[in-house]
């Protein structure tokens, strides 16, 4: 089925001061009365892409102005990194942690309500 076909079947809306009356089992749906209409998931979709390009043309730039290299050690490893990568990997690695906490948190969390799901669904068994 083409948009053609799909559009050709939609009724055409009702013509300005012409009264619409539709069966009582139909929902009405009203438009917003404030004029302006709410935001789609479309258009949060790009906003977020575009901040998201927005973001690596920051960390492009960070990079290019911090190639110096540098020396790191760690746990007896040493190597020679460019600095703008060896923080980037940092932070990476930071954001891994909170991540880490963050989603065994959550799982407390659900684990506690399942627990606290089950003793009230007990509570109100007949015996």
């Amino acid at each position: 089925m083409s948009f053609q076909d799909d559009a050709a079947r939609t009724p055409a809306g009702p013509k300005p001061g012409e009264r619409v009356t539709t069966p009582s089992a139909q929902r009405v749906v009203q438009p917003p009365a404030s004029g302006r209409s709410r935001p789609t998931r479309t258009a949060a979709l790009w906003v977020a892409v575009a901040v998201g390009l927005v973001v690596l043309v920051m960390l492009i730039v960070f990079f290019v102005q911090n190639q110096d290299m540098i020396t790191v050690r760690f746990f007896g490893l040493e190597g020679t990194l460019a600095l703008g990568t060896t923080l980037f990997i940092a932070a990476v690695g930071g954001g891994v942690l909170v991540a880490l906490a963050g989603g065994a948190r959550i799982l407390q969390l659900r684990l506690s309500n399942h627990r606290r799901q089950k003793t009230v669904g007990r509570a109100g068994m007949p015996q």
